[in-house]
């Protein structure tokens, strides 16, 4: 490797959302990010949306009009 064209690494803390705080080696000092993996669903084993910007819902009213009507079922002779 060169010497002295990467970058110094130093000693992080990342702030996670749900409060926790972990212990890295990064080019960057104070990190903060949504998700870890202590409240993470796929390492928790919970099943709960993830949704930061409202994306489902939007979805979901988007297509809501878009669907075709039921049929509806006609009184027998």
């Amino acid at each position: 490797m060169k010497q002295g064209i990467h970058p110094e690494m130093k000693k992080a803390v990342v702030h996670c959302g749900c409060g926790a705080e972990l212990e890295t080696l990064s080019t960057v000092q104070d990190m903060h990010v949504d998700i870890c993996s202590k409240c993470h669903p796929f390492f928790t084993g919970e099943e709960r949306f993830v949704d930061t910007e409202g994306r489902v819902e939007r979805f979901q009213r988007k297509y809501a009009a878009s669907q075709p009507a039921q049929p509806t079922k006609k009184a027998g002779k």
